[in-house]
Order: structure tokens, then C-alpha cells, then sequence
């Protein structure tokens, strides 16, 4: 999660309203990350290393991060494995011990750690992606993205290559991985070739400002919140470039970091709480707060 200049987008946004599905206890003060199987939504609490995992009409339960890993960001659900992947490392806020470097855990159901990956020293993973048996993983510090090969992580995008990786969706024909990097724009990588290309807009400008990103279909859905308010944006890839609408702009997304599709809607951080964890002297207001928007 990252605020870094502004872009305003003169489009039109849909008048429907988000539904607010979910809102954390109070003490979830700062949620980034969401994934959910179709049944269990689950959301990383920050602060308090914390996964909040909640089923409609089944009550809510907590799940303690393992011992010896650190603060829950981005996270992902592995059908293939009934694994919940999560981005793992030490954000730069009041209270938060600093860190050498970072990693992308796997837990099962019950929260027991099944895996602990790290690229290496310098490694601050805050986006996980899987599909299909593939996982990626992207270090919005330097603008590197792996892919899991068995126990490794290996770099698609090098360090210092891109400048700040952020979410990341699996082509549908699994050939290429698009980026959403918050400094450089929407990008794709060829996963055979490796080769990263930018996509711009049809006006030829990057669409800059990105954090989450879910592919539904032929259309990939993204958190927009290098602005103020927030927006959900749709794209869709038109040759070497991407056509953009909004979807929706404004109340409730007031601070939106992730989103994640359950087959039938999206479901959407909408009010995460960085500012309130920035200053801790400032009380929370509605952060946590989770909502649903049909396909558009």
C-alpha cells in the first residue's frame, strides 16, 4: 500500500453503491489484504498479526500469525493447494519493528504454517497472486515480482527494474502475468520470455496509482488509490494497450487497498486505516470496512 502521486481520471463512474458486507471489530485498527475461496472471507489485521476469517451466517473467527512471522499484507487463496498465501513483512509505521526482509508464508485453514518463502535479504513481499497452481508474489519496495518454482521464488521482473510492483492477475490463457506497478503503470510478462511490457491508456499515458488487481473473465478489476477518493477501475487489454472505465468512485471507497472476486461479486477493502495507523494518535474511523459490488 503506497501513496504516490495523482492521476484524475475523466471518466464516467457507475452511480451504483457499493454494499458493505463487512466491518471489522474496532480493534482491527489497519486491514489490508482480502481472499476469499467463495464461502470464508478472509482479511489481514496489520497491526495485530492477525487473519480475520468470516462466513455469512457462520460466525467469525481469528487466526494468530505463526510464531516467528511478521505483520500480514496481501493475501491469496490457493485452490489447488486449500492454501492461504500471505504476504508477510515489517511496513514502515509507528510501532512496527524494522526489518531486514520479508516473506510469503502458506497456511492452512486451521492458520498452521505451511510454507515460508523469501527471495532473499532486501525482500518485502506486499501482493500475492494465485491461479491455477501458480503463485506470484510482488515487492512494491523495488518493483520485483517472483513466481513460486517448487520451494524458490524466481525473479520475473528483477529488482530495480520496475519501480513499485503492487497487485498482479494470471492472463486467461495463463501465458502472461499483468502487473499493476504504482510508479510505471499496467504491464504484462510474457511467462515464457520474460519479457515486461508496458501497457498504456489509448491517450498513450501509463495508468499510474494501481494497488489491487483481479481478472474476471476478459476484464481486470483494480484498486485505484492514487487519488482522492478512491475508484474501482475496469480494463480490458486491446493489443498493447488497455481500455479503462470506472466503475465506481468515491463513498465508501475512502481508503481501498485489495479486492478479490467470489464468483459472483468482488469484494473490496474499502476503508483500510492507513492514515489512523500513521498517526496513532488519531482515532480510526470505520476503518476495516469491506464491501461488495456485482460485475459491471
Amino acid at each position: 500500500m503506497i501513496r504516490a502521486g495523482t492521476l484524475l481520471l475523466a471518466l464516467t463512474a457507475s452511480a451504483d453503491a457499493p454494499e458493505t458486507v463487512y466491518s471489522a471489530p474496532a480493534q482491527h485498527r489497519l486491514i489490508e489484504g482480502v481472499a476469499t475461496d467463495g464461502r470464508t472471507i478472509w482479511l489481514s489485521s496489520v497491526l495485530d498479526r492477525t487473519i480475520l476469517a468470516h462466513r455469512a451466517g457462520k460466525g467469525d473467527s481469528r487466526i494468530a500469525m505463526p510464531a516467528g512471522t511478521l505483520h500480514p499484507l496481501g493475501l491469496a487463496w490457493d485452490s489447488r493447494r486449500n492454501w492461504l498465501w500471505v504476504a508477510t513483512d515489517c511496513p514502515d509505521l509507528p510501532g512496527v519493528a524494522k526489518c531486514d526482509s520479508g516473506a510469503l508464508i502458506a497456511l492452512d485453514r486451521s492458520g498452521r504454517l505451511k510454507a515460508r518463502l523469501s527471495a532473499g535479504p532486501g525482500f518485502h513481499p506486499g501482493d500475492v497472486a494465485a491461479a491455477g497452481g501458480a503463485v506470484f508474489v510482488s515487492d512494491s519496495l523495488n518493483g520485483a515480482v517472483y513466481r513460486l518454482n517448487g520451494n524458490t521464488l524466481d525473479p520475473l521482473i528483477a529488482p530495480g527494474i520496475a519501480r513499485s510492483a503492487q497487485g498482479s492477475a494470471l492472463s486467461p490463457d495463463g501465458k502472461h502475468l499483468i502487473v499493476a506497478d504504482y510508479g510505471r503503470g499496467v504491464a504484462t510478462i510474457d511467462l515464457k520470455t520474460q519479457v515486461r511490457t508496458l501497457l498504456p491508456m489509448a491517450d498513450g499515458k501509463p495508468l499510474r496509482g494501481l494497488d489491487g488487481l483481479v481478472r474476471v473473465g476478459a476484464d481486470y478489476y483494480a484498486i485505484h488509490n492514487g487519488s482522492s477518493p478512491g475508484s474501482l477501475l475496469r480494463f480490458r487489454i486491446t493489443g498493447a494497450q488497455i481500455a479503462v472505465a470506472v466503475v465506481h468512485r468515491g463513498a465508501p471507497l475512502a481508503d481501498p487497498t485489495q479486492l478479490a472476486s467470489d464468483g459472483r461479486r468482488l469484494l473490496i477493502v474499502a476503508d483500510a486505516g492507513w492514515p489512523a495507523a500513521s498517526k496513532p494518535d488519531q482515532p480510526p474511523r470505520g476503518a476495516g470496512t469491506l464491501v461488495a459490488m456485482p460485475f459491471r
